[in-house]
């Protein structure tokens, strides 16, 4: 009963939130943005890194929008610290494009920050509060459905072993492919490091990001792992042991010539807001792949990738599902698991293991 109780009180109170700016301009802006959204209450502000951790410490908020770059202690240092502190903090990187901002950025999505949203570079400032506003709608809208599931509820065990289907993939895959959205850097990383250095099937990443940060992502991942991670292009040849990690602004889809198969980048209309979309690359991959396809939808808002798991899943591939318990934002692989679609619910730290288990079991010898 004391912790029906609790989990009610803490879906009721509000997002408390730390701002954290070097720019007064920028507070003031984050400031009066969260002043138009219900349910959020904007507990204080920080000036640089070094007060920013003073004031997570004490205040505990429920979330802290972090500047990239910051005088005495920026904010991928914060991260760190955090992490080294053993400090459990939601943090939502608020960055602006810059050369140095980007690589920047995406170190810090990869250390823990859920996600971030581009500082606007207009000259209007009533209409830079509302690109702020919009951008900082779906993100609090999504942390305050986690907050209100009850853990009875919404949370799977983390125990060892698959979740709800105790099946596991169990064909041979020619092709695997990871969709991820809200949280889905640090995650990718966590997943591709579990993989072999060196495989013979091709891998395709769907990361939901602003074009800006998607080169930095390929780099980053490209420098974690031992197999060769790319930003595709139209025309790249795809190749077993390499990933190839889908450009913010473009659908990644695939075209076969003869016997080889092709990265092919098109504009078009996004689907569900998302372009890149797990969607579009999931059904150009199965006319080409088959039943040899198969996938891992990791966290993430939205339902990006339902439609495409029914596909491949209608043609006799795989869908793994990251479970509940370790996901920053539980949408995508709900929306899988809600279909019936998922051959095993797995915790973050198994899908590369469920991956290689299967991708890579020989059958035995009779």
């Amino acid at each position: 009963m004391c912790q029906l109780v609790g989990a009610l009180v803490k879906e009721k109170s509000p997002l408390r939130v730390l701002v954290v700016d070097d720019s007064a301009l920028y507070r003031q802006m984050l400031v009066r943005a969260f002043a138009d959204l219900e349910g959020v209450e904007v507990i204080d502000v920080a000036v640089d890194g070094v007060e920013a951790l003073e004031k997570i410490e004490r205040l505990s908020p429920d979330l802290v929008t972090l500047d990239v770059q910051m005088p005495r202690l920026d904010g991928l240092g914060v991260l760190r610290e955090l992490t080294r502190r053993s400090v459990d903090a939601t943090v939502l990187m608020v960055s602006s494009v810059t050369a140095e901002g980007a690589p920047a950025t995406v170190d810090a999505l990869l250390n823990g920050a859920i996600d971030c949203i581009l500082k606007p570079a207009g000259v209007d400032a009533q209409a830079e509060v509302q690109s702020i506003a919009k951008a900082l709608k779906e993100h609090v809208k999504a942390i305050l459905q986690n907050r209100s599931v009850s853990p009875a509820s919404g949370f799977v065990s983390a125990k060892r072993g698959f979740r709800k289907h105790p099946c596991s993939v169990t064909k041979m895959q020619d092709v695997i492919v990871i969709g991820a959205s809200t949280g889905g850097p640090k995650a990718l990383r966590t997943v591709l490091r579990s993989l072999p250095a060196t495989f013979d099937v091709p891998l395709f990443i769907v990361q939901h990001m602003p074009s800006a940060f998607t080169a930095s992502l390929a780099s980053r991942l490209n420098d974690i792992v031992d197999f060769p991670v790319k930003l595709a292009s139209t025309g790249m040849l795809i190749q077993p042991g390499s990933a190839y990690l889908a450009p913010g602004r473009f659908h990644l889809t695939v075209m076969k010539k003869d016997e080889n198969v092709f990265c092919r980048l098109t504009e078009d209309s996004p689907r569900q807001g998302c372009r890149p979309s797990l969607d579009c690359l999931l059904e150009s991959l199965v006319p080409v792949y088959g039943e040899k396809v198969v996938t891992a939808v990791l966290t993430g808002m939205g339902s990006d990738g339902l439609e495409g798991c029914r596909r491949v899943k209608a043609a006799g591939g795989a869908v793994i599902a990251q479970d509940r318990q370790g996901c920053t934002v539980y949408g995508m692989p709900k929306a899988v698991v809600d279909a019936g679609l998922t051959d095993a619910i797995v915790p973050l730290d198994q899908i590369g293991e469920v991956i290689t288990a299967n991708q890579y079991r020989k059958p035995a010898a009779s």
